[in-house]
């Protein structure tokens, strides 16, 4: 399995000349969806999906039941539900975003785990009820704190673990971010630039 990371919380997954595509947002690059076969949402903010892009690629979304997606047709998706998309067996987990204040935001939000092995949680810290191989951890966020990134990754136990959701740290936050993660956990932690694959 090749993943790419693209700008934020956009990665891209190929296998055997299939490609998923998960949280293509407004800060993500466009080329993230050149020749995609399905698209994942997590959840219904801008940062996470592009509806506009997608509504023009003509590609099958999928995204929790509820979202709101501007007039964006999708496939709704449930926490528990198993599912394929692009050929890639996908479990979601979770079910609700992350509070930041006063029980807000308080919108779906769906993490999904690709063949049993990548998990991406969105804007969350769920951790799934079963093993996950390559874990995408979410660095920073006005409902994150660094303490909960790295306990998400001690607890879900993951071979290897790559930041996401890092499009607001600046070079030096950023730096700050990784070597937390890399110096607390035990779980091969490593961050990816924009258009680097794993």
């Amino acid at each position: 399995m090749k993943l790419t990371k693209f700008t934020h919380a956009c990665v891209r997954v190929e296998l055997d000349g299939r490609v998923l595509v998960i949280d293509p947002g407004i800060w993500s690059e466009p080329s993230a969806l050149d020749g995609a076969d399905a698209v994942l949402v997590t959840h219904e903010h801008s940062d996470h999906v592009d509806v506009l892009r997608l509504l023009g690629a003509g590609v099958p979304v999928f995204a929790p039941a509820g979202a709101g997606l501007d007039g964006l047709p999708y496939t709704p998706v449930s926490a528990g539900e198993e599912f394929a998309a692009a050929g890639f067996r996908v479990r979601a987990h979770g079910g609700r975003h992350a509070l930041i204040y006063g029980g807000q935001p308080d919108c779906p939000n769906l993490g999904y785990l690709v063949d049993g092995a990548l998990y991406h949680p969105g804007d969350s810290v769920h951790v799934p009820d079963e093993p996950v191989e390559t874990l995408l951890v979410p660095l920073q966020g006005s409902w994150l704190k660094t303490v909960e990134a790295i306990d998400f990754v001690r607890a879900a136990r993951p071979r290897r673990a790559y930041g996401i959701h890092d499009a607001q740290l600046n070079e030096r936050g950023l730096s700050t971010t990784n070597a937390w993660l890399a110096r607390a956990t035990e779980h091969g932690y490593r961050w990816l630039a924009p258009c680097e694959t794993a």
